[in-house]
């Protein structure tokens, strides 16, 4: 049998930004073929890798081999005739534009007499997204999508262009069980075509599923590359973070208070049916269920970002009307979207980003006490360990996890009494997850009740103090601490 051919070698990768060492003179390859898995914290350097690779960065130094042969102009349309895609963690879709014209963009389906051929379009679309089984309409609107449906979107786009490496960068942080194992059913079959794939991920379960060999960077470097039977998760752990975790679910035992929420027959048009239930002070409700069972769109409505078309919100034993988001937070309520995008203003830097829920409740003509402000921030970036050279940093230069972490810091500064969280640690790293579940102890501790919605079932199982489960807009399910397992989630989720 022949050995496998080497498709790819980067030899001391350097690349700097300001006040940031981002890539240390890094080593990596890549043979056709193989999952080669890139782990790290977030801020590693994973991400600035593979975009070099894409060539949406310059690297400031270093060589780029593609199949023995040195690439010295390089650019995201050489790296495409070189037969590279890449799947980013920021997805980068139109969203006026339908799905099947995102898919096809920049290389529309044509007549012979080089017309647009727009039933060519749709045709190609459906089978792509067939392909990776979902059911999706290519004539819908992208904004119409929610965010798993968005990002299968635009891994049909990469996959249409037949590369033989590709770039996958968190590609299963937005999907459920039921989609990753389709995806991983994808890499597969890529693979025995010997299609390359660099594969990133957070999800250290993912590494054995998907992975031949695993390469982990820290703080920018390369600190070691693994076969993958040598990669256990303990393993792992200790490389990526440099440090022990003792507790990966630090999970605490605190008073549960008094009825801070209830929901009375809540429902939204189509999506959401006659949906009742309490949140207490001092507990973390869990909230489960597969794609599109309306975990997402509940958490939305009750903070005012989907229109009620019945039922009552009660807080503290009083009706209180939520019609924007603005009412939400003068109510005492938060909410961390699935979509970071969604709560950050990337061109800002960190303090006001942090602290913006909070301004919602100044007074117009109050000033601003920057000191304050910059000293808050910087609590939170410690706290949470937010990769940055400077905390007047503005957020679009911070990666994607880091990003993340910021827009949570911003809901445990505020004075929320009720916080809802969606998918809190989409994108972090392992260590960041036990940092996130820390501080939720704290919140509790405080009287806080948390709403947590999460795809991650041993997160829920083990944070929670009861899950509520979700099939069709409806509840199907509760369970209380220790009563469930995954098999019983899933179960009553499909």
């Amino acid at each position: 049998m022949e050995s496998p051919q080497l498709l790819l070698r980067m030899e001391q990768i350097d690349k700097r930004f300001p006040g940031v060492h981002a890539l240390d003179h890094v080593d990596f390859d890549l043979y056709e073929g193989e999952v080669h898995v890139l782990l790290g914290e977030n801020g590693a350097g994973k991400s600035t890798l593979v975009k070099i690779l894409a060539g949406s960065i310059p690297r400031d130094s270093g060589r780029l081999f593609i199949r023995g042969k040195e690439i010295h102009q390089y650019n995201p349309e050489r790296a495409q005739e070189l037969g590279i895609g890449m799947v980013y963690q920021e997805l980068s879709l139109v969203p006026s534009l339908t799905v099947a014209e995102n898919i096809f963009l920049g290389k529309l389906p044509r007549t012979k007499w080089g017309l647009v051929s727009w039933a060519e379009i749709f045709r190609q679309a459906k089978e792509s997204l067939d392909e990776l089984g979902v059911d999706i309409d290519p004539n819908l609107e992208v904004r119409q999508l929610d965010v798993s449906e968005q990002q299968i979107t635009e891994i049909a786009r990469i996959l249409t262009k037949k590369p033989k490496i590709l770039l996958l960068d968190e590609p299963t942080s937005a999907l459920s069980d039921k989609e990753r194992a389709r995806l991983f059913d994808i890499i597969e079959r890529l693979r025995k075509r010997n299609v390359g794939i660099i594969y990133i991920s957070h999800l250290l379960a993912e590494v054995p599923l998907v992975g031949q060999r695993v390469t982990v960077l820290r703080d920018g470097k390369l600190i070691k590359t693994l076969a993958i039977g040598e990669a256990d998760r303990d393993t792992l752990i200790n490389l990526m973070v440099g440090r022990q975790i003792t507790e990966q679910y630090p999970k605490e035992t605190v008073q549960i208070g008094k009825t801070a929420l209830r929901v009375e027959n809540l429902s939204v048009e189509g999506i959401l049916h006659d949906i009742s239930f309490e949140l207490r002070r001092g507990e973390i409700l869990g909230l489960f269920g597969l794609m599109g069972s309306g975990q997402e769109e509940l958490a939305r409505a009750i903070f005012g970002l989907e229109r009620l078309s019945s039922g009552r919100i009660c807080l503290n034993g009083s009706e209180t009307k939520i019609k924007r988001p603005a009412d939400a937070i003068k109510q005492g309520l938060g909410l961390l979207t699935r979509d970071r995008r969604e709560g950050l203003i990337p061109m800002l830097s960190i303090p006001p980003n942090i602290t913006l829920a909070n301004l919602s409740q100044v007074a117009m003509f109050q000033p601003l006490n920057l000191r304050v402000e910059t000293q808050t921030a910087g609590k939170y970036v410690s706290e949470l360990r937010i990769q940055t050279p400077r905390v007047d940093r503005a957020v679009m230069y911070l990666s994607g996890g880091n990003q993340q972490k910021v827009v949570l810091a911003r809901w445990l500064f505020s004075e929320a009494k009720i916080l809802i969280f969606d998918e809190p640690t989409r994108g972090i790293d392992v260590g960041a997850k036990a940092e996130v579940f820390t501080l939720m102890n704290a919140l509790v501790k405080r009287g806080v009740g948390i709403i947590m919605v999460s795809s991650e079932m041993l997160e829920l199982l083990a944070m929670t103090d009861r899950i509520l489960v979700m099939r069709n807009g409806r509840f199907s399910a509760e369970f209380g601490a220790g009563e469930a397992s995954q098999e019983q989630l899933l179960k009553s989720a499909s």
